[in-house]
């Protein structure tokens, strides 16, 4: 697949993103930077990080190009693999999740020839053990994630209720007694709750944080064994199958991010399940539930002795292309996109910096990770 049927199937137009101005006459001789990042269609990352690479080149006085990736993550990677699969040229970086790195190794350039071991200690070491393959440094870690509870506020006060549910159990009376209230009142298409339940990369995210909360494990653990068959994973899935249809739609085995996210923005759900870039989206002028909704933690059973939320930490990299001639100049991509410039003007709460940024007065501005 050529560069002009990347750009179709990715969903933009054939027009270069290439940076104006004195930088790119001074470049026209030089290499064009093709970055394939985040999709600028949804959210706030996709258009930060387009953003930071027009302001690299015009720094750097090289000529980029930005290139669209599709919103959904098995999308993405499809088409990425294609690519892969052709040793094409004609992308230099690529965004990829935090669980792409096995996949991509053999097709990745080691990065450790580009850092220092003082600059990757800056960042979270799980994701940095997460990138790296049998000692190949696939990627730099570029943002992080973390699944939280979206809540409305509003609904939660006119129905008695002080604080968000600190339990699945406290979730599900929630959702039921205020669902059934806001049907009532006239809203046949209110729901308790909406996750991602679509069968996708997204459902086993949500499923992880579901067995973790109840203590069953982590499917696959650190030792290779597997132990996803046991009495609290099946209680944490069969407590989850029980909402659908119930507090939750029964469509929503076919919502990834975007279908659960459009259901709570109009103002049809009580709870969420998503990522923190939804936040700002919901908070936009012209959102129905703007300055109606906050977040937390996700709920837990109720186990003796308790366990902490159950955070899964999710996070994107930069990978580069290997090239025939080196291409070191490339290195300063992801040296500019996970410095500390670009982590300050990251889209937060849109998305978490990939480095603990926990020093008060920092960038002048509050710690952006506790």
């Amino acid at each position: 697949m050529r560069r002009r049927e990347f750009l179709k199937k990715a969903g933009v137009g054939l027009a270069a993103s290439l940076v104006l101005g004195p930088a790119v006459v001074r470049a026209q001789a030089g290499p064009v930077i093709r970055v394939a990042g985040d999709s600028t269609a949804v959210g706030e990352g996709g258009r930060w990080m387009k953003e930071m690479v027009e302001a690299w080149g015009k720094k750097t006085g090289t000529r980029v190009e930005y290139i669209d990736s599709p919103a959904d993550t098995n999308d993405r990677l499809a088409l990425y693999q294609q690519y892969w699969a052709a040793k094409s040229p004609d992308v230099d970086v690529y965004m990829i999740d935090v669980i792409w790195p096995g996949i991509v190794a053999p097709h990745a350039l080691d990065l450790k020839g580009y850092f220092s071991e003082a600059e990757l200690k800056e960042f979270f070491p799980r994701i940095v053990q997460n990138n790296t393959i049998r000692g190949k440094l696939t990627s730099i870690p570029f943002f992080t994630d973390a699944g939280i509870l979206y809540y409305r506020t509003d609904l939660l006060q006119k129905y008695g209720y002080k604080s968000p549910p600190r339990t699945w159990a406290e979730l599900e009376q929630m959702a039921q007694k205020v669902m059934e209230g806001e049907r009532r009142a006239g809203n046949r298409d209110f729901f308790g709750f909406v996750f991602q339940g679509k069968p996708y990369e997204g459902l086993t995210c949500d499923a992880l944080e579901w067995i973790y909360s109840h203590k069953g494990g982590r499917i696959i653990e650190p030792d290779g064994t597997i132990s996803v068959n046991n009495g609290r994973a099946a209680l944490a899935l069969n407590t989850v199958r029980r909402y659908v249809g119930t507090i939750a739609p029964q469509g929503v085995t076919s919502y990834a991010e975007e279908e659960a996210r459009n259901v709570w923005q109009q103002g049809n759900a009580l709870f969420m399940r998503n990522w923190p870039y939804a936040y700002a989206l919901g908070q936009a002028e012209g959102s129905p539930i703007r300055g109606k909704f906050a977040v937390t933690v996700l709920p837990k059973a109720p186990p003796t002795p308790p366990t902490p939320p159950p955070w899964r930490l999710a996070a994107y990299g930069l990978r580069l292309q290997p090239l025939p001639q080196g291409g070191r100049g490339l290195g300063q991509v992801p040296g500019l996109l996970r410095g500390a410039e670009g982590q300050r003007r990251a889209p937060f709460p849109a998305s978490h910096p990939a480095r603990p940024l926990h020093r008060p007065g920092r960038f002048g501005q509050k710690p952006l990770v506790p």
